[in-house]
């Protein structure tokens, strides 16, 4: 009787590796992206955050963040984290960016009071 030869798991290469440290008024704070592929170019994994230890102590300072790195798709906002529907990565970077202005927004009005 032959040996079965276990398959290899599919390999998994981090394809986008980014981040942007920020200045003024934002000084300290900085947008963290990855992305790990398969070989097929379909997404393994992803992280989007926003982090900002003036803003939020807990979370590694995550105020905002995406990933799928345990149990599922989920969305980090100020130390909580929830499901969130998974259409596409483009979908969810979309998101977290058009959340990201938003709150930059607010803390800029608060900034001015």
């Amino acid at each position: 009787m032959a040996k079965k030869v276990p398959k290899e798991p599919p390999k998994i290469v981090k394809t986008v590796d980014e981040e942007y440290r920020l200045t003024k008024p934002r000084k300290g704070a900085k947008v963290r992206e990855e992305v790990w592929q398969f070989e097929d170019g379909k997404i393994a994994k992803y992280n989007l955050a926003y982090i900002n230890h003036r803003i939020c102590g807990r979370d590694n300072g995550r105020v905002l963040g995406y990933d799928n790195s345990h149990e599922g798709h989920h969305r980090h906002f100020m130390g909580k984290a929830e499901p969130v529907q998974f259409e596409s990565y483009d979908a969810i970077n979309e998101r977290f960016y058009a959340e990201l202005a938003e709150l930059w927004r607010e803390e800029d009005a608060e900034t001015k009071k």
